[in-house]
């Protein structure tokens, strides 16, 4: 077992219920699972900052949920958050989203799995995480499909996913190290610790995807 470069907060050692609660919610339904929680648990006004953003935002909020969870993988293949990258919403499973649908991510604007509303998402992401510059052409490409209180929480979304994967992956964490035994929220091929060190034995580091994500295609922009 990898160890953390930052240390998990053990869930027994602590002694407010609510975080408990929420650490519990945490192994039963993911995304995000325990282990970033406990994490965030060595600070508590951190780890409250992310359970109420999370549940405001992503799971509640105006914009299409599932539109929000393309996004974050969107964004987990791009800053290459494995951990991020391989959990999946269950709110969008229950939406009819499934897993085909997370495949194309990095190809979007070409795929014919994806519609105009969430290419354009999609677009807006890839302008966040890219620094891509944001020109007419995009604006008026996503005041089409959204209205501007979606475009808010899209973007701040983004932003927020954005740079919590990019601190999480240099932390080191992987599943299945808190409060263990759930599949909840796993991607196929990583749904518990012997699966996850199964598919990474074989080179598989991103379900659904035949190869890592690159910046390739960004370098010269």
């Amino acid at each position: 077992m990898t160890k953390p470069r930052i240390s998990y907060v053990d869930p027994a050692t602590l002694a407010d219920p609510k975080m408990l609660a929420e650490l519990e919610r945490c192994r039963r339904e993911g995304t995000p699972r325990p282990e970033s929680q406990a994490i965030r648990a060595h600070v508590p006004a951190a780890f409250w900052s992310f359970a109420n953003t999370w549940q405001t935002v992503f799971r509640e909020g105006v914009c299409d949920h599932s539109i929000k969870e393309l996004c974050r993988v969107y964004v987990s293949r791009s800053v290459k958050c494995e951990y991020c990258g391989n959990q999946r919403s269950i709110k969008s499973a229950k939406q009819g989203l499934i897993e085909e649908d997370y495949k194309d991510l990095l190809n979007f604007e070409k795929s014919a799995r994806y519609d105009d509303r969430q290419k354009a998402a999609l677009a807006y992401a890839e302008a966040i995480t890219w620094d891509l510059q944001a020109d007419d052409a995009l604006w008026q490409r996503l005041h089409r499909h959204f209205s501007e209180p979606e475009l808010v929480e899209l973007g701040y979304f983004i932003a927020i996913t954005m740079g919590q994967q990019r601190w999480l992956r240099t932390l080191g964490i992987e599943h299945h190290q808190v409060m263990a035994g759930t599949t909840a929220s796993m991607a196929p091929g990583f749904e518990t610790a012997e699966a996850l060190a199964k598919s990474k034995s074989a080179g598989d580091y991103w379900a659904s995807d035949s190869a890592a994500p690159s910046r390739d295609k960004h370098a010269a922009e």
